[in-house]
């Protein structure tokens, strides 16, 4: 097949739409069927999507971490491919996470903003990822960008511990972390399941959104190919049949 015959394979799967919004749908329900918190009240809720988001932005990071170190490994596009997807979604929980965290921030701070140690190491982190994605429109080569993109990635997610961590390490007004510490979890135990049943519905959600990702990862990668051969003279083209002239 010519290059100009080839044809692009349209994705067919519609199972990660249908697994988004069930695990939309459970932690909704689940965030509204359990208590108000004893001081916050109704305005705890918030903390079902908040650390959910959070914990999906570490896990994207690390899977783009993971990824572009095999595609150094491995020089194959479908791991740059998986690299990208997470670091994507990862960047849309950031925002998520940091837009929550505001809301929240308001009526307990008093401020929507203000320069803590998490808030900041979060935003530094955010706007990292979002040059990772920059990074990778700088160019239609396709190794040279899974290259430059990689390495990047891999040294990019030392910024999780530190956000993680920037709690403990330094005084701060946000408050420690809620499941990932060492110590015991002091956590009323409906609202311990509840926040659990949110955790597992969003990581689900991250891994049907990653298989819609890659897939439309692939499509890009086969376009960008095909636009790139598409004024490559086929053989043969330039061969023209000769003029036979009336008579001869």
């Amino acid at each position: 097949m010519t290059p100009r015959e080839q044809t692009i394979e349209r994705p067919t799967s519609v199972w990660p739409w249908i697994t988004m919004g069930v695990a939309g749908t459970v932690t909704f329900i689940a965030s509204m069927a359990v208590g108000p918190d004893a001081v916050q009240g109704q305005l705890s809720r918030i903390m079902y999507v908040h650390v959910p988001a959070a914990w999906l932005a570490y896990l994207a990071f690390f899977v783009t971490m993971a990824a572009s170190a095999m595609y150094l490994w491995r020089k194959d596009l479908a791991w740059d491919r998986r690299a990208a997807s997470s670091a994507e979604i990862g960047v849309v929980f950031t925002g998520l996470a940091i837009g929550l965290g505001m809301i929240w921030a308001k009526p307990t701070w008093g401020v929507w903003w203000t320069w803590d140690a998490r808030l900041t190491l979060t935003a530094i982190m955010f706007f990292v990822y979002l040059g990772y994605l920059a990074l990778r429109r700088t160019t239609t080569d396709l190794n040279a960008r899974a290259k430059r993109s990689a390495i990047l990635g891999v040294l990019a997610v030392v910024q999780v511990p530190l956000v993680h961590f920037s709690v403990v390490w330094w005084r701060t007004l946000h408050q420690p972390p809620t499941l990932l510490k060492p110590e015991p979890i002091d956590m009323d135990t409906s609202m311990l399941v509840t926040l659990g049943i949110a955790v597992v519905s969003f990581t689900v959600m991250y891994v049907a959104m990653m298989f819609k990702r890659i897939e439309l990862a692939r499509l890009e990668d086969e376009i960008t190919e095909m636009q790139q051969t598409a004024d490559v003279p086929i053989a043969g083209e330039a061969v023209t049949a000769p003029a036979l002239e009336r008579g001869a």
